[in-house]
């Protein structure tokens, strides 16, 4: 083992080099042109926190946006974990075609996000144009939309990891809360929640950061229509940056505020259900 240690470096190098060049420079020179006015990377203008002043105006639109986004991730997070779960206990009980269920189940996942979005606007404003009206035509429709779009592509790659956590829950414990006179409810709740903690951490840390970096599916559904009352904060970030000109800095203090945010989320979120985790 300690002669395997040497070579560490030799395998990490390449990676952390790609993290490097990916997110962490660009961060650090993102982070440095949040407190610029600056159309290029060698023409800016220092204005200090102008920009994070700014961003909170009501013209910005990013305190709607990330309400709006709130909104969507809350419902987003518990209909995902939900129904995954749901169906990946279905899965792994002894049933006939459980490979194929599988197979159908985590197919939409592979679909880009720009694809489920035009696909799901036309099927809905095919239902809605019965009634006169369309998906953009109220915000209400646009928020379902969106939670629909994220259910039908989450949902099968969180069953894949669910399915992981429960096929590895030991027998014994099973069969001994059985013995104790545990029902199927006592099981599920006393025995197999508790031993797939570990994949509920990683479905909640996926669901959480894929719901508030959504953009694609957003911008292929509603574009935040009608009058940017479902526009999610991706949408709105790219939107002051190339849409709104003269507003780079402020687009770039949004994005740091953002990824502050997010990361405050996620590792609150880890911390907790970390807690609940059990060892076999």
């Amino acid at each position: 083992m300690k002669s395997l240690k040497h070579y560490f470096p030799i395998f990490a190098l390449p990676t952390l080099i790609a993290f490097a060049i990916a997110f962490f420079v660009p961060f650090i020179l993102g982070f440095g042109l949040s407190f610029t006015d600056f159309t290029t990377l060698t023409d800016f203008e220092f204005v200090g926190l102008q920009n994070y002043v700014d961003v909170f105006a009501e013209r910005s639109g990013f305190t709607a946006a990330f309400g709006f986004t709130v909104l969507v991730a809350i419902v987003s997070i518990i209909t995902v974990n939900v129904f995954a779960f749901g169906i990946a206990w279905l899965l792994t009980r002894k049933l006939k075609g459980t490979n194929f269920f599988r197979t159908v189940f985590f197919m939409p996942n592979l679909i880009g996000g720009i694809v489920l979005g035009y696909t799901w606007q036309v099927l809905i404003n095919s239902i809605l144009t019965k009634y006169n009206t369309t998906i953009i035509s109220d915000w209400k429709y646009g928020y379902w939309g969106l939670i629909i779009v994220l259910n039908w592509q989450l949902i099968g790659y969180m069953m894949i990891i669910y399915i992981a956590g429960l096929q590895n829950v030991p027998k014994e414990l099973i069969e001994s809360a059985e013995l104790d006179g545990a029902g199927r409810w006592g099981v599920l709740r006393n025995v197999t929640i508790p031993m797939v903690m570990p994949a509920i951490t990683i479905c909640l840390f996926l669901t959480l950061a894929n719901t508030f970096k959504m953009f694609d599916q957003n911008l292929a559904l509603t574009n935040g229509a009608p009058q940017d009352q479902t526009e999610m904060v991706a949408l709105n970030i790219v939107n002051s940056m190339f849409a709104s000109v003269g507003d780079e800095g402020v687009a770039q203090a949004k994005a740091v505020i953002f990824v502050v945010v997010v990361v405050v989320l996620a590792m609150a979120q880890l911390r907790e259900t970390r807690k609940r985790e059990v060892e076999a």
